[in-house]
């Protein structure tokens, strides 16, 4: 709409964008408000990093028992290869959500930048996709969360399964 509303005025697309940005104090407020959500997205992809290596574990973990299967698996190691599959889809599940997280919050960011430089407020929109990152990032948490209590429930008492 604000598209046609310049181009019906007669005024140059280009000339509008630069009017409505030549405000540094515009752009700084800008700037100062998506820091919040910028220090949160660095704070998912650390988040994602123990969970990228927690899968990788996992995963590899997976592959060594799946190479002893061809042998002869004991009763301990199908246990052991079920819950690692368990294990691994938890992980996945809070790779993806966490993905989504971070994706969300650069629509947050993004938001915050062209609501500066547009007539129509899109506070609303800029609120759900706020929201829609904590649901994300809160289920990608529990997920995680879930997969560490796994974790530490499955250790066995006497390391043999650590040092395979």
């Amino acid at each position: 709409m604000m598209v046609i509303d310049l181009l019906a005025d007669g005024g140059s697309i280009a000339s509008e964008l630069v009017e409505r940005t030549s405000s540094t104090v515009r752009v700084q407020e800008i700037v100062r408000l998506s820091l919040a959500p910028a220090f949160l997205l660095a704070g998912i992809g650390a988040i994602m990093n123990v969970m990228v290596s927690r899968l990788i574990w996992v995963a590899e973990r997976i592959e060594r028992l799946q190479a002893r299967m061809e042998e002869d698996l004991s009763p301990h190691d199908r246990g052991s290869l079920i819950r690692l599959g368990r294990r691994r889809t938890l992980v996945q599940r809070a790779v993806m959500f966490s993905t989504a997280a971070a994706l969300t919050i650069c629509v947050v960011i993004a938001l915050l930048f062209v609501s500066a430089f547009i007539t129509p407020q899109i506070g609303t929109v800029t609120a759900i996709a706020w929201i829609l990152t904590m649901v994300f990032l809160i289920t990608g948490l529990v997920h995680f969360a879930a997969e560490t209590v796994m974790a530490a429930r499955g250790q066995p008492k006497n390391g043999l399964e650590a040092r395979s």
